[in-house]
């Protein structure tokens, strides 16, 4: 019969330090979308001027990153 060793190491989850957050925006019922950007304000300007031309007023926002888990030391 073998025997097993079990060790356990604590990590955490953190942005990979080589990528930037994309931010996003679409209206779903009529499939409007925001170009993607690095500027959180671009998607925002673009959401008020679809606004100001549809009287849409509900966006669907996001963030997109990329993360790795890596041992916490």
């Amino acid at each position: 019969m073998s025997r097993a060793v079990l060790r356990f190491v604590t990590h955490r989850i953190t942005r990979h330090p080589d990528t930037d957050v994309t931010f996003e925006a679409e209206y779903l019922p009529c499939k409007w979308k925001a170009e993607p950007s690095l500027d959180s304000a671009a998607v925002d300007v673009e959401c008020m001027s679809h606004t100001g031309l549809s009287d849409h007023r509900g966006f669907r926002r996001i963030c997109t990153s990329f993360a790795m888990v890596v041992r916490a030391e």
